[in-house]
Order: structure tokens, then sequence, then C-alpha cells
């Protein structure tokens, strides 16, 4: 099922066609689109990304915030009919299911969510990193 994973080709609804899907488990994905634009996707990223409602999210004052994930590692990917990917990721959150046409807009938005999630953290106290145990 990986190899198949690996290699998908599909078409990303009205962005651009997928041409080629990568895990480099357990760090990050590539994917690339017909339109030459490819993008590296960390495990974090994808991670605090999630199209999935989580119970590990914490809400405050309306905010989705998820903290410590800096470390969290993807353990495999499964493909999801012909039009995306689901991931089990380590921290054993494996609900999302991650579209062609999300990868896109993750991979096209990159810089400005990542920099809108560290604010996030910072604007709450929190941090990328677990925390210790107790």
């Amino acid at each position: 099922m990986l190899a198949a994973i690996r290699r998908m080709t599909t078409v990303a609804g009205e962005t651009a066609r997928i041409t080629r899907f990568s895990l480099h488990a357990p760090k990050h994905v590539e994917v690339e689109f017909g339109d030459g634009r490819m993008f590296k996707l960390s495990a974090e990223f994808l991670r605090i990304n999630s199209p999935a409602v989580d119970g590990k999210i914490r809400s405050i004052g309306g905010e989705k915030v998820i903290s410590g994930r800096r470390h969290v590692g993807i353990m495999s990917a499964e493909p999801v009919g012909n039009y995306g990917v689901r991931f089990n990721f380590d921290d054993l959150h494996k609900t999302g299911i991650y579209s062609w046409d999300y990868f896109y807009h993750l991979g096209s938005n990159k810089f400005t969510l990542m920099r809108n999630y560290i604010k996030t953290l910072k604007k709450h106290g929190l941090s990328r990193d677990p925390r210790g145990r107790k």
C-alpha cells in the first residue's frame, strides 16, 4: 500500500493536477503538481493543520490551538479514494483526510500559516515543544 501512495497521480479539483506524492516518514512529505509547484510539508505543519476535529485541540477564545507538536512524526499514510491521503501520526492522531486541493492550499500558504500559528502560540503562552513529563 505504501508503494501505491508514493506515486499517486490524480486530479486535484480546480487547482493543479498532482503529479507526485512522496512520504519521507517520519519527517515530511513532498507533493508536486502539474503547474510545476512542489511543496515540502513537515509532519508538524501537517499535524497542526489537520482538517479533522480532534479532541487534543484546545480552543482558546474561539481559536484552534494545537501545541507541543514540534517533534511529531508521520508513521504511515494511506490513500483515500482518488482525492487524498490519511496520515497516522505518532501522537495517535489519524482522522484527518488531506485532499489534493488542501495540500495545494497548505503549500501555497505555508509561510503565512506557520507564522500565524507561532503568533497564536505566543499569544497564549504555549510552545511548539512538548511539555516535559511530570
